[in-house]
């Protein structure tokens, strides 16, 4: 079945919400098992949340879900979450008082890219909120455990191997999708590898959880910029 084809028979509204709603318990299930069960470390649990939510964009990308739906769960999702900083309401992912916005900007971030991107070319929010969920969450979680150079910027510590890790990754989201996308041309692997450099320094210089949505954003305009300049 082409492209056309499945656009044009795509599933009802109510399948595509059972589907995306199917996904994400899952991925609740498995934060759920791993926190009470196998007793996780509580950042491998928010990191399993950031990763398995994120891959929603892709579902939503397939099933061809209206932006309306995606923007107004970014927003009930955002109030949410603001909330969960003074009340018990996500625990496991949020902590009450805790320093950083993370969460509040990954629900942000998502709506704007859907709001930016969703009708014409949702190709770029998917770059965006993918860099933003693997990049970003595997780059943490092996620059915690595995790094062994540490650098400093802004008094916030890094490591090498935690922005390598950010870097490759970011690069080979950027580089599936727009291979999906536009083909092998020159100009998906340059720009793949600019908006790799680009993610890898936003999340460097980012604090406070504000990565969750200098990364997306950032990754996601300088795609669609460097792809109209080129």
């Amino acid at each position: 079945m082409s492209l056309a084809d499945w656009i044009s028979n795509a599933p009802p509204l109510w399948l595509q919400l059972t589907i995306v709603c199917f996904w994400l318990s899952l991925v609740g299930l498995l934060a759920f098992a791993l926190s009470h069960w196998q007793k996780a470390d509580t950042e491998i649990v928010r990191k399993v949340v950031h990763i398995g939510a994120g891959n929603v964009i892709l579902l939503a990308w397939w099933l061809q879900i209206p932006g309306w739906i995606g923007i107004s769960a970014s927003i009930a999702f955002s109030i949410l979450t603001l909330l969960s900083y003074r009340l018990p309401i996500l625990p496991g992912i949020d902590s009450v008082g805790r320093k950083s916005l993370g969460t509040f900007f990954y629900a942000v971030s998502i709506g704007l890219l859907i709001l930016l991107f969703w009708q014409q070319h949702p190709y770029y929010a998917v770059i965006g909120i993918l860099i933003m969920t693997w990049g970003d969450g595997l780059a943490a979680l092996v620059g915690q455990r595995l790094g062994r150079h540490p650098y400093v910027l802004w008094g916030m510590k890094k490591s090498w191997e935690g922005s390598l890790t950010m870097a490759l990754v970011s690069y080979l989201v950027g580089s599936l999708v727009l291979l999906g996308v536009q083909g092998g041309q020159w100009q998906t692997w340059t720009v793949a590898l600019a908006v790799a450099v680009a993610a890898t320094l936003l999340e460097a210089f980012s604090r406070l959880g504000i990565d969750n949505l200098t990364v997306p954003l950032g990754s996601a305009l300088l795609a669609s910029w460097l792809n109209q300049l080129l």
